[in-house]
Order: C-alpha cells, then structure tokens, then sequence
C-alpha cells in the first residue's frame, strides 16, 4: 500500500512514503521515510481502507529519558503502531535546547512545570511508527516561541508531522494523509486553561503559536474540519482536553465532540487527564475520551494502550483497544497478555459507560442539555411527601428549607433531574456545586428525596441516592446530624462508603471501603478521592469532607462545619 502526506496551510510541507506497511517484528527496522517537498492529487477517491493507531500523552523527563539512548526504545508497543498505517500521539514537551522559560503568568504558582526535550525523541518515536504528533497542548510553549519554532522543525528534519501549531490560522492546517485512494486530514487544538499571556499559547494573526478549542476559539476548529470533509477527506481531531484524573468527559468535551462530528469528523480522540476515558460513536464519529499517559516519567496512573481505528470510504467502521501498562523501570507502554489483557480490555469498555456515546453507529448519543437548577420553598404539598423526613421536635423548620431540582450526570452518562432539600441558607451554593459537578461529567447516581426511600439512611444509602435533609440522629448516638439542619450532602453512598471499625454502610461498600482515594489513585466511576472535584468544589463554599476523618471515613459526606 502507498501511504504518502502533505502538510497544507503554507506552514509546513513533508510527505512520507510507506511502501508494503505490513505487521513486521518489532526488531526489523522502520518503513523509510523520504524527502519533503511531494505532493499529492487534489481529487481523493473513497474507496479502500486506512487503520489509524492513537497513543495518548508522550513525555521524555525522568526515567523515560533513558528511552532516548536505546535504539528501538518503546520496545514491542512499536508492533501495534507500525500495524497501521498511520499512528498519533501527543507530544507534552518542547524539543528544543533553546529559548527562555515562559512566565506562565496565568498559571498558579504552585502548579508551573516547564518540559523540554532534544530531537533524539522524535527519532525515538519515529522508529517506533508514529507518523503525526500533536503539538497542541499546555507544555508546547514551555520555552516560548523559540523552543515551539525547533519542535516544529524537529517533525521536519525527521519526517514526522507535527500538527496543532503554526502561524495564525495555520495552526489549523491540516496534515493530510493518501493512503492508497483514501486521504486523511489530521488537525489537533487544545482546550485545557491557557498557562500564559503570550500568543505561542494561542495562535494569533502572524504570530507562531497553538491551535486552541477554547471558547469561541473552536468555531476555527470546527471551519477547519468542515473544510476538510468538503474536499471529501476523512478527517481526524486529536484534542488535547478534559479535567486531570477524571476518566468522565466533561459537559464542554462532550459539546465539541458533538460539534465535530456534526461537522464532518470521522475521528475525535484526545488526552490531558492522564487516565483512561471511554471510548464510542457520536454519530458516524468515533471518539475516544481519553488515551491516557503513553510515555510517562512515572507510573502512578500506569493504564495505558493504543486506541485503533479502522475507516473505509464512509467513515469510520470499527475500534479495538490494545491495553498496555507503563513502566515504572523506564516510563515506555508494555502490552499486556493473557488475563492481565483481558482484564484491561474490559476496563477500558466499561469506561464507556458514563461518556453517553453510543455502542455502535446505529444507536443514538445521549443528550448534552445545559445545566439548569431551580430553588423552591416547601409548599403543601411537598410538606406531605415529606411527613416521614420532617416531622414535629426537628431542630429546623420547614420554612428554613429549600427545594432543589438540578441537572446532573447519571452513571450512564444520561442527563437527569434530580431533587434534594437543604437548608435555605445553602440553597445557591449547593445548586452553584452541582452545576460544577455536571460541568466537570462527574456522575451522581441517582438523586431523590429520602422520602422515597420512608427516610430510611440505609435504605437510601442501599440505593446508591445522593441525598441532603433528614431528620434524624447520628448513628448510634443520641444528637442530631447535620442532616436534619438540612447542611449535609451523601453523595453516591456505594462508592463512597461509611467506614468505621468493624462496620462499613451501605454494605454493598465493602467492595469500595479499601479503594485507594489519594489524588493519583485510578478513576473508578462514581467514586471520591482526595482533590477530586466534588471536594474541591464543596471546600469552595465552606463545607467539609468526610473522607479527611481520622477515627472513621465518611467518604459520602459533605458537610458545613459544625456550629456554622
């Protein structure tokens, strides 16, 4: 098969030549790469097939660096990329030995990394079968305009496109691809927070910089694409996008995905959260939330792999998943096998589960409606449904409570109305959380009044319902919680289980009451660890979480301090 690629937009200009791309063992040597300069017909034809190859975030720092001195460094990971005919991933790191350290100004102290690496790693990762990396990311301006102007010639010098970056609207310029009669367009854009104020973190008119997705930023994104599939091009975005450590799209991940694909995308896969995300249709579109850490300096978030896409004339027809796991020796994706393979295979289809991407082509994507909440007094009539959760000798009355109806995400990634009663003086904050909770795609369960449940915690907890006001005890002890002053919230109590010695509730927790909750631990649905969002963004209003006890882990519970 000839496999040969242009650059268009004026920014950059190489072709490569795959001649016979074929399933060679991982130690004969790469297919060659020619000369810049050729192109390519202007009329495609859409018949045959191409199989694209994506891995997720690239890094050389730490013990990957070690990868840049052996030949045939990402070892027999290589095999999965040269099987297709074109493979991806995306480059967090300048190459370069120049430039200055951007400021990041817009960045919190605190959390400012500056990345570089030297040419070696493009070789490494051409020698391995990657054919397009994505420079669109939040470490591609690391060391300004300088260190981005030698990546983009390191991909030139190398045969590698780099694709995501450029002068101006050309850092929308597709990489275009012929592979037999097909031609694929590859276009990358980033749309995680900008780091600095300088034009390198989003290009400008005449200015070198990245493509970016953010706000209106993406209608270029999405002309690019239209463009794209109007010249009958099968058309690829590679995003760099996502909330770090949440495996669940985001609402904004799931509008664009929607919006590329509406414009012509056939493939829409992306990374940033350094966990897996899930993978399925949008439409006639494949997307991929998240691919995860590929070459890594650590191996704290080690589920990695290569997302495979198969496309003929009309699109994408089918997906498989290679698992992998980082090394924790030299940073590189070893494949797995056996059992282990199996097991991660299924884990990364049950990720699909809370993205509301579809199965297959001919099934429907769930709905992405805004975020909507409304706060209501309780009138007669809820005061009748809740006769079980409020009655006569509760410390609030029902005057001081409010009713609240909120959007939020189920585990199936379905949108839902769901209802709770808190106290009025939390009322807004705790429907502003929630819309960040919708927002972000983190999954809530279900969300009903414990009446529904005739009050009951543990039957409510059983239910896996997130749940605010009930009048009631502390377990075992004769006070009042703080959920019968309306200033406490369980969220998805199964996940999150209260921990005690020699007890955990809801007992369906038991399988969650050993989870680890530090902030690198794996994303598992529906579950809270340290610095996860809905602790972040309850702190942001003054509540605590249950999950920072010390006698006992109440990883359900957020509360307002007491005596507040």
């Amino acid at each position: 098969m000839d496999v040969r690629a242009r650059h268009v937009g004026g920014v950059v200009a190489c072709v490569l030549v795959l001649s016979g791309c074929s399933s060679a063992p991982a130690e004969e040597p790469p297919p060659s790469r020619p000369a810049a300069g050729e192109t390519s017909t202007t009329e495609p034809l859409r018949e045959g097939e191409v199989t694209l190859a994506f891995g997720g975030d690239v890094h050389f720092e730490g013990v990957a660096g070690q990868l840049l001195d052996r030949p045939r460094g990402l070892g027999s990971i290589s095999r999965t990329l040269r099987d297709a005919d074109v493979a991806m991933v995306n480059l967090e790191t300048p190459v370069t030995r120049r430039g200055q350290r951007d400021p990041k100004e817009l960045e919190n102290p605190g959390d400012r990394y500056w990345f570089r690496t030297g040419p070696r790693s493009v070789d490494v990762l051409a020698d391995a079968g990657v054919d397009v990396v994505s420079v669109a990311n939040n470490h591609a301006g690391d060391y300004g305009a300088t260190g981005l102007q030698d990546t983009l010639a390191a991909g030139r010098d190398r045969g590698v496109a780099m694709v995501g970056a450029g002068r101006g609207a050309a850092a929308y310029a597709p990489h275009v691809v012929e592979v037999g009669e097909l031609e694929v367009a590859f276009l990358a854009a980033d749309m995680v927070q900008r780091e600095g104020a300088s034009a390198v973190w989003t290009a400008r008119p005449g200015s070198l910089g990245t493509a970016s997705a953010r706000g209106s930023n993406a209608d270029a994104l999405v002309a690019a694409v239209e463009a794209a599939s109007a010249q009958d091009q099968l058309v690829v975005v590679y995003l760099h996008w996502g909330k770090e450590y949440q495996s669940c799209p985001t609402q904004s991940q799931r509008l664009l995905a929607r919006d590329l694909a509406d414009a012509g995308a056939d493939v829409v896969v992306g990374s940033h959260s350094h966990v897996l995300g899930g993978a399925g249709w949008a439409g006639d579109a494949v997307v991929g939330y998240g691919l995860g850490n590929f070459v890594w300096y650590h191996a704290r978030q080690a589920a990695s792999g290569v997302l495979t896409v198969t496309l003929d004339g009309g699109g994408a027809v089918q997906k498989s998943w290679t698992p992998a796991r980082i090394s924790p020796v030299d940073g590189r994706p070893v494949p797995l096998a056996g059992p282990d393979r199996t097991r991660a295979v299924a884990d990364f289809r049950s990720r699909q589960r809370c993205t509301g991407l579809a199965n297959d082509r001919a099934e429907a994507q769930a709905d992405d409606p805004a975020y909507e909440s409304s706060i209501s007094r309780v009138d007669a009539d809820l005061a009748d449904r809740m006769r079980r959760s409020h009655r006569p000798g509760c410390p609030v009355p029902l005057r001081d409570l409010r009713h609240l109806r909120m959007t939020h995400r189920d585990f199936d990634g379905g949108a839902r109305t769901g209802e709770m009663v808190v106290h009025r003086r939390w009322a807004r904050p705790v429907t502003e959380v929630f819309g960040r909770l919708y927002d972000a795609g983190f999954p809530i369960a279900r969300m009903r009044l414990v009446d529904d449940y005739r009050a009951d915690d543990d039957l409510s907890m059983a239910a896996n319902n997130t749940s605010g006001f009930n009048c009631r005890r502390v377990a075992g002890q004769t006070s009042w919680s703080q959920h019968a002053y309306g200033e406490a919230i369980d969220i998805n109590p199964v996940q999150n289980p209260y921990v005690r010695p020699g007890r955990v509730d809801p007992p369906a927790g038991r399988a969650f009451a050993d989870v680890r909750r530090d902030r690198s631990a794996p994303a598992r649905l529906g579950v809270i660890r340290a610095g996860d969002l809905p602790v972040t963004a309850f702190s942001r209003i003054g509540w605590e979480w249950g999950g920072y006890w010390v006698s006992s882990k109440d990883y359900q519970h957020v509360a307002a301090p007491r005596g507040r």
